[in-house]
Parts: structure tokens; sequence; C-alpha cells
């Protein structure tokens, strides 16, 4: 039987998802560490470019047969979703807002699930090392700053976050001009 190769020429979705993640933490986190109010702009940040295109690039990455890009990219495509709809629903009449120990839970299970795909990153270059790195740890520091009520933590977090995002901002445009120009102009740390 003749077995036939099928080259993949389609498109890396990885910068579509990076860039979705990291511009909507950065926005989120200037809220948390002080910089203005949670309006309409982050939530519409969360829901479309941190929710939709997040979970488009996850499905494109199944495409490829990318298991980690397909579970990273879908789940936090899937956390944004949840998020803006935890903060709105209440307006809606569609349950309570949550108590601060339960967002500490749910943000303490999104800081599990990520420190898992962080261990995942040992085989990855040090950019997406630093981006589940930096994620894991804003995670556990808004876990603990809801369940302590510590505006002073969510500050830090904020500040720690707004790293967070820039660095998959940097991993997005990294790629991007890497393939872009057929050389290394952001260097990737292998």
């Amino acid at each position: 039987m003749d077995e036939t190769l099928i080259k993949d020429i389609t498109a890396n979705p990885a910068p579509l998802g990076l860039m979705g993640f990291g511009m909507t933490t950065v926005l989120l986190n200037l809220h948390n560490a002080g910089f203005f109010g949670l309006g309409s702009m982050i939530l519409a940040m969360g829901l479309f470019y941190g929710g939709f295109a997040q979970i488009i690039a996850g499905i494109m990455e199944w495409k490829k047969g990318n298991t980690f890009g397909t579970t990273a990219f879908t789940s936090y495509g899937v956390f944004w979703l949840t998020l803006v709809f935890i903060l709105i629903a209440p307006e809606f009449g569609l349950g309570d807002a949550p108590s601060a120990i339960e967002m500490s839970a749910y943000l303490f299970m999104w800081g599990l699930f990520t420190f898992g795909m962080f261990i995942g990153t040992f085989k990855a270059n040090r950019a997406l090392q630093i981006v589940f790195g930096t994620l894991a740890l804003l995670f556990v520091l808004l876990a603990i700053s809801d369940f302590t009520g510590s505006e002073m933590l969510k500050q830090l977090a904020g500040y720690e976050g707004i790293l967070c995002g820039l660095s998959a901002i940097y991993l997005a445009l990294a790629e991007v001009l890497n393939e872009k120009y057929g050389k290394t102009i952001l260097p990737l740390g292998a």
C-alpha cells in the first residue's frame, strides 16, 4: 500500500493565541495594578480576543497535532469567557457574584492547571517557560489576594500580570517576525 505524506502548509496559530492572551492579560492587570477601572474595554477584550481568538487558535493547534497548544489556547480562551461571565452574570440576574473564597478557589484551580502546563514547557524554549511561569505565579498571587482581601497583594499581582502579558506578546511577535524574516529577529532562548 502506497503511503503518501501530506505536507502541512497551514499557518502557525500560536502567535494569534499568544497575542490574544497577552494583550488581554496586560489590560486586565493594568486594572489590577490600579491604573483604571474594570470597564467594557477589558470585558470586550476578554470575550473576543482573550476568549474567542484563543479558542480558534486552540482548534487550529489541534489540526496541527499539537496537544499542548490545543490544551493551552482552548483552556485559556474558555478561562476568559468564564471570567467575563462571572463578572457580568450577576448584572443580568444569572446568579450571585462569587464570594472571596469562591473566587480564590476559581483562581487557585487555574493556577494548578497552569503549573502543570508550566512543567510541560520544560521541553520548550525559555520564552514559553517565562509565559507559563509568570502566569502560574499570577494565578497564585490573585488567589491569595482574594482569599486574604489584600489590596496590596492584588496590586503586586497586577504588576506581575503586566509582565506575564508582555512576555506573551514578545513571544507572539518573535514567532511572527522570526518566521517572516527567516532568521532570528527576537530570540526565544532555545
